[in-house]
């Protein structure tokens, strides 16, 4: 279990405990649970790198604590 924490500087912050093989997906799916918001909507960022909803974290190397950047489209 890893915990990543994602901040949508408008005040949100939504931390978040999932599984290092769990998708982007999924991890977009449980922000939305914690936020009321449509995880369609969510768009995962960390500086200019984009995260894509097929591929798993450990695919990405996020690991536990770390900090995401949370936009809405």
């Amino acid at each position: 279990m890893i915990e990543v924490i994602c901040n949508d500087r408008l005040g949100k912050k939504v931390r978040v405990k999932c599984n290092g093989d769990d998708t982007v997906g999924d991890l977009k799916k449980l922000i939305a649970a914690q936020t009321g918001t449509n995880w369609e909507k969510i768009v995962l960022k960390k500086w200019y790198t984009v995260y894509k909803d097929h591929i798993t974290l450990e695919d990405y190397e996020i690991h536990d604590g770390m900090n995401l950047e949370l936009y809405y489209n």
